[in-house]
């Protein structure tokens, strides 16, 4: 099931990013965010990875999160443990 739900997850990624207009994909890339999966669905210690990642995308969470396809996970508990883990502020949208 977990993984059934990371794959779920990647491909809505990928559709997001395919679909952004050009300004916001080079801004804004999600698809950066998959090697959070596993800290952001399952609780796990974030990877240096990730953490690099989520300090890259800090000005895009809000964006994120209003997402109606992104928008539970980025708003989920283990998200906001994966944001503190890594030294980043919790965004208030």
């Amino acid at each position: 099931m977990a993984m059934r739900k990371e794959v779920l997850l990647a491909a809505m990624m990928l559709a997001l990013v395919v679909a952004a207009p050009g300004g916001a994909r080079a801004a804004c890339e999600v698809g950066q965010l998959t090697v959070c999966m596993p800290a952001i669905t399952t609780g796990a210690k974030p990877s240096g990875a990730c953490c690099a990642n989520l300090r890259a995308q800090q000005a895009c969470f809000c964006q994120y999160a209003k997402d109606p396809s992104l928008g539970a996970y980025i708003r989920s508990p283990h998200a906001s443990e994966t944001l503190v883990s890594c030294g980043l502020a919790v965004p208030h949208c």
